[in-house]
């Protein structure tokens, strides 16, 4: 377009055809893969410390930072060449991820990895950064926070006594507890209550079990579609 307002066709057929429609120097390079592999250590590691599922993935958290590396490189790519950013497209478009997610927590992370590689691509290093920032101290917050209130399954196998199942229930009623499931075998009832605790203390168990009729007390953390 010149400077009257009026657009010249010729300009513009010649930005089209011609792949060098930008220009990224070597320094533009070296910063933008630097600070998206940088920020993907940050995630990779505010994954590990914020992970509640039962066994840690080093494979999916280094996938983190390679994502943000990656998609750093993509968008480099596509700021400097129209006609190769086309067939990018089609050609990331045949990809298929098999991977389940079992955690909506995953998806996140993925997500921010692949924001972060967008911004140190399109040279928003700023907004990289501070993005980093804030969403680091928002994950760390609802971590500490689902931390303070945990979710247990607790499993209890007693005898079939009346003087046992109330008992058992007394105890319950000083806890915040849903039950679950009541399962009646051979003389031997096995119970499945949903608690949640405030805090590490345990001492309930030990009350229960050494209620008469109880052969054994089970707390196992819940966290989700994970038990550990």
């Amino acid at each position: 377009m010149r400077r009257d307002g009026v657009f010249n066709i010729e300009e513009l057929l010649e930005k089209i055809t011609n792949p060098e429609i930008g220009r990224l120097f070597v320094s533009d390079i070296i910063i933008g893969l630097l600070l998206a592999f940088l920020i993907g250590l940050v995630i990779s590691n505010v994954y590990k410390k914020t992970f509640q599922g039962i066994l840690y993935s080093y494979s999916f958290s280094s996938s983190l930072v390679m994502m943000s590396l990656i998609t750093s490189l993509i968008i480099m790519t596509i700021s400097i060449n129209l006609t190769l950013t086309l067939g990018m497209v089609g050609a990331l478009s045949i990809i298929r991820f098999r991977t389940a997610i079992k955690d909506p927590m995953d998806i996140v992370f993925i997500f921010w990895a692949i924001a972060t590689g967008l911004a140190t691509g399109a040279k928003l290093y700023m907004l990289a950064f501070i993005g980093m920032v804030i969403i680091s101290l928002v994950v760390f917050v609802l971590f500490k926070h689902r931390e303070g209130d945990l979710t247990f399954m607790l499993v209890l196998r007693y005898k079939d006594v009346s003087l046992t199942d109330k008992s058992i229930f007394m105890e319950l009623k000083k806890l915040k507890h849903t039950m679950k499931s009541k399962t009646y075998s051979d003389g031997k009832i096995e119970l499945v209550v949903e608690l949640r605790l405030i805090g590490e203390d345990t001492s309930f168990v030990d009350k229960l079990s050494s209620i008469t009729g109880v052969s054994d007390a089970t707390l196992i953390k819940y966290s989700g579609d994970h038990i550990s």
